[in-house]
């Protein structure tokens, strides 16, 4: 299974959870689940974003380059 499809698999489970909070409540196990679950996929959206930025390069008005990553990240250190 690859990266993306396991991260699709959990978010289909943390949309089942959240439906079935709705309709029936969650058992002790099952908010902990989803609370991993959330955790995970905020981390992981955190890490794609900071990719992102990292590969980012604006020009300046003097033409200089500016890196998004290293100007406000952690570049090379993720």
């Amino acid at each position: 299974m690859s990266n993306r499809n396991g991260m699709e698999e959990k978010i289909a489970r943390i949309n089942e959870l959240y439906h079935k909070s709705k309709a029936e409540g969650l058992t002790e196990a099952e908010k902990k689940e989803q609370a991993a679950l959330r955790s995970e996929y905020i981390a992981n959206m955190r890490a794609n974003l900071r990719g992102q930025l990292d590969h980012i390069d604006i020009q300046e008005k003097d033409g200089s380059i500016t890196n998004l990553g290293e100007k406000y990240g952690k570049k090379g250190t993720h």
